[in-house]
């Protein structure tokens, strides 16, 4: 990006990915001392970043205008608007419109609207990621559900899908610019599929990609609902080329805060989704996001979370300490105290860490594939099948993807040479 302008994305991939669509926008118009912040909102912890980013930006190039969009821009755009650093609040759907940042209305100081009314998404075209080595394709924009602590689909919007055909040629376009994977990203992407005309599914989905990009090496998932899974995804789970790291949307291990929580599945289609998987592919891993603290929860409920990482054979843990959100049904319920929240989260981080330390020892002296993600002192550092992170003990081209044998551990990353 040019050295007048800077990015700073937030969150979740997709802001990864829309953020590259940002970067496009801002080359292509020829836009100069530009600070963009496409910011978070999933908890208030990510709101506080979004204003210190804000406060930081301007110091740091106090000549640049500011923009906010992302998700917090999107839900309270008044906030934002007010902050005297600001200059602009964009919405998640203006943020995207090329023809919006062609002519740049700072007059108008907030272009943000009701994203809930939006019928379709808002079809973009990337081909390549500055300083990435992987490639993110969004499937669809927004979410169905509302489940009771979330306050995202009031930024995202309801579920739209992109079309299968225009998701086959961006990631064949993707390949032809030398990248080897790509990650499917997306709001709920196992919700895709529904609302198109014909309906298909996000397996469908899969299954076109593996067969119509047949040079595509390595195919990954971003976040995951086990209760959104149907059996054509039993049969695309063989191929070798779908990566083997499945980011489970879990939140509990109780199934009376999921039912409050308003989640669709139960503590055992969880597990049981699990050992479907490791029994077609036993060289599986198993990432989830958990909420610790929810209201209502006692210390029986959080002790069936503890269990399920076990139960599910958990390496990549994201906590969540529970963040209470305005407007959501969560937050009428009887909250916990801070202190126990608090708690709770470092004792799953902890459970967590315990995990992939076992994990990471058992790899000792096993092959993978890694794709190389970057050079540093003499080294290469990047992720292997199981989204697990490496280092080989030699220089080898970003992008690349090697064969390697592990050969030790050290700050939980793996040890490696190359084969």
């Amino acid at each position: 990006m040019d050295k007048k302008n800077s990015l700073i994305n937030l969150g979740c991939r997709l802001n990864i990915y829309e953020g590259e669509i940002i970067k496009n926008h801002l080359k292509k118009h020829n836009l100069q001392n530009i600070t963009v912040i496409n910011s978070c909102a999933v908890t208030a912890e990510a709101e506080k970043k979004v204003e210190y980013e804000i406060r930081k930006a301007k110091r740091n190039n106090p000549k640049n205008k500011i923009i906010v969009t992302g998700c917090a821009a999107q839900i309270n755009p008044d906030k934002y608007d007010q902050l005297k650093e600001v200059d602009l609040v964009l919405g998640n759907k203006e943020k995207l419109q090329s023809v919006l940042w062609s002519n740049l209305n700072f007059k108008n100081s907030i272009q943000v609207e009701d994203i809930l009314l939006e019928k379709k998404p808002v079809l973009t075209e990337i081909e390549t990621f500055e300083g990435k080595s992987r490639a993110y394709i969004e499937i669809q924009q927004g979410c169905d559900h509302r489940c009771t602590f979330c306050i995202i689909p009031f930024g995202r919007g309801n579920n739209r899908s992109i079309p299968a055909g225009e998701i086959v040629n961006r990631i064949k376009n993707i390949v032809k610019n030398g990248y080897r994977e790509v990650v499917l990203t997306g709001v709920d992407i196992t919700d895709y599929g529904k609302d198109l005309i014909p309906k298909t599914t996000f397996s469908n989905l899969i299954k076109r990609i593996l067969k119509l990009v047949p040079e595509l090496e390595q195919l990954r998932l971003s976040s995951i609902d086990c209760a959104e899974i149907d059996d054509e995804f039993w049969d695309v789970l063989p191929d070798k080329r779908l990566m083997p790291h499945f980011h489970i949307s879990l939140q509990a291990g109780n199934n009376l805060i999921l039912k409050r929580m308003k989640r669709r599945h139960s503590r055992e289609m969880a597990i049981e989704f699990c050992n479907k998987i490791l029994s077609i592919r036993r060289e599986a891993t198993f990432g989830a996001d958990i909420i610790a603290g929810f209201p209502t929860e006692t210390e029986e409920m959080f002790k069936d979370s503890i269990k399920l990482i076990d139960d599910c054979y958990l390496t990549h843990l994201h906590v969540f300490p529970y963040s209470q959100r305005q407007n959501t049904p969560a937050a009428r319920m009887p909250q916990l105290d801070k202190t126990i929240i608090k708690s709770r989260a470092k004792i799953l981080r902890d459970k967590g860490m315990i995990n992939l330390k076992k994990h990471l020892a058992n790899k000792i002296g096993k092959k993978d594939l890694i794709l190389v993600e970057k050079n540093q002192d003499n080294k290469s550092l990047g992720k292997d099948q199981n989204f697990l992170n490496v280092v080989v003990d030699e220089v080898v081209m970003e992008g690349n993807i090697i064969p390697c044998i592990y050969t030790g551990v050290e700050n939980n990353k793996l040890l490696a040479r190359k084969i």
